[in-house]
C-alpha cells in the first residue's frame, strides 16, 4: 500500500472527526482493499456528523460513501480486480436475496452502505465487498478519476430516480431542488431527450443549470404559491400532456416536498429523491383524484453504473462545473462550511493532501 493506512473517525456527534491510523484486516475471499483516490462529501455525512441522523454502525465510524480508488489487495475470488481503478457504489447489495434477484438490488435488506453500515471513504484505504465494485476504463489518470467519486452517489442516485420514473424522450421533468442530485437529474433528463423545468432557492444553482443549456428555471422564494404558479405556467407552456409529466423532489425539505406534491396532475408521476425528518401534511386523496403515482427511490443498482459512466464519458453529464477537489485534511472545515450552506460546489476530497 502506497500510503500508511489512516482514516477520519466520527467518535462523537457534533465533534470534529479525528484522524488516526486505521489498520485494516486482510480482505476475505470475496472482499477487496481499495486505496482511496477521492471521496465526495455529501449532506448525509453532515447528518451523521451532526447527530441529526444515527448511522447503523456503532461509533467510532469512518464516514464517506462517494469513493473512487484502486484495488491494492483482493481475496481469492476477486484477484482479477487487483490494480484496477474502481468506483465503490454507495449501496453495496448482497447479490443473492430476492430483492437482488428481481432487479431491486438497491433496496437489498442486507445492503452495506460505506460510512453507515461499514467504514467509509474518508480514509486512505477501505475494505469492501468485491462483487458490487465497478471497474473503470477509459479514464486516463488519477486527476481524471477523482471527479468520478460523485458518480458513486449523487449522479447514480439521479440516474436511478429517472429510471424509477420511466422518463423518456419527449417527457417533461419538473425538478424541485436543483443542487447536487437534483442538478444531475436535470442533466440526465435533458440527455434522454426530455424537456426540463428546474426550481431552487439558490440562484447560483439555477445559473449552473442555465450554463448547461437548461432555460426553464424557477426561483423559489418565500411564497410557495408564487413558486407553484411559476412552475405551472412553464408546465403549460411546455405543451406536454400531464400523463408524461415526471416530478422529482430533490430538495429534501418539507416545503419542497409540499411544492412537488402540489404539482401533481392527471396521471403524473412524482419521485421522492430528497430526505428530511420533518413531517409534511399532504392530501393523499389527490392521488386518487388524479390517478397519479408516487415512487420512492434509494441509491442505484451497481449494474446500472456503466450506463451512467457512458453519459459522463460522452460529455452529456458535466461534472467539473459542479465539483471542487480539496484536501481531505480540511474535512472538518468543509463539514462546517456545509452546515452553514457556504459550499458553492460539491466537495471531492483527496486523502493525499
Amino acid at each position: 500500500m502506497s500510503l500508511s493506512p489512516f482514516a477520519y473517525f466520527l467518535e462523537s456527534p457534533e465533534q470534529p472527526l479525528v484522524r488516526r491510523s486505521h489498520a485494516l484486516p486482510e480482505p476475505g475471499p470475496a472482499e477487496v482493499t481499495v486505496e482511496v483516490l477521492a471521496c465526495g462529501l455529501c449532506h448525509t455525512d453532515l447528518g451523521f456528523a451532526s447527530g441529526a441522523v444515527r448511522p447503523n454502525h456503532a461509533l467510532p465510524l469512518v464516514l464517506g460513501h462517494e469513493v473512487v480508488g484502486r484495488v491494492v489487495a483482493a481475496g481469492t475470488s476477486a484477484e482479477d480486480l487487483l490494480g484496477q481503478a474502481v468506483l465503490v457504489p454507495a449501496v453495496l447489495p448482497c447479490g443473492g436475496c430476492v430483492f437482488c434477484q428481481t432487479g431491486r438490488s438497491n433496496a437489498c435488506p442486507q445492503q452495506k452502505m460505506p460510512g453507515n453500515d461499514i467504514h467509509g471513504g474518508f480514509a486512505s484505504h477501505m475494505l469492501v465487498p468485491a462483487a458490487p465494485v465497478v471497474p473503470l476504463e477509459g479514464f486516463s489518470d488519477d486527476s481524471a478519476l477523482r471527479p468520478l467519486s460523485v458518480v458513486a452517489d449523487a449522479v447514480s442516485t439521479a440516474w436511478q430516480a429517472v429510471r424509477r420514473a420511466q422518463l423518456g424522450e419527449g417527457d417533461l421533468a419538473c425538478i424541485v431542488g436543483a443542487g447536487g442530485v437534483g442538478g444531475f437529474v436535470a442533466q440526465i433528463a435533458r440527455a434522454l431527450g426530455a424537456q426540463v423545468i428546474a426550481g431552487d432557492v439558490d440562484a447560483s444553482r439555477l445559473d449552473g443549470l442555465r450554463a448547461q443549456g437548461i432555460e426553464s428555471l424557477v426561483s423559489i422564494g418565500a411564497d410557495p404559491r408564487a413558486a407553484r404558479a411559476a412552475f405551472k405556467e412553464l408546465i403549460r407552456a411546455s405543451g406536454v400532456p400531464s400523463l408524461r409529466m415526471r416530478i422529482f423532489e430533490c430538495s429534501g425539505t418539507a416545503p419542497g416536498q409540499s411544492l412537488a406534491f402540489r404539482l401533481l396532475q392527471r396521471c403524473a408521476t412524482l419521485v421522492q429523491v430528497g430526505y428530511t425528518r420533518d413531517p409534511v401534511e399532504l392530501r393523499l386523496s389527490n392521488l386518487m383524484a388524479f390517478d397519479a403515482t408516487i415512487h420512492g427511490t434509494w441509491g442505484c443498482p451497481p449494474d446500472e453504473y456503466p450506463a451512467v459512466l457512458e453519459l459522463v464519458k460522452d460529455g452529456r453529464i458535466a461534472l467539473a462545473p459542479f465539483i471542487e477537489v480539496g484536501p481531505m485534511s480540511d474535512l472538518n472545515k468543509y463539514l462546517e462550511a456545509m452546515r452553514r450552506h457556504e459550499l458553492p460546489q460539491r466537495m471531492v476530497l483527496d486523502p493525499r493532501s
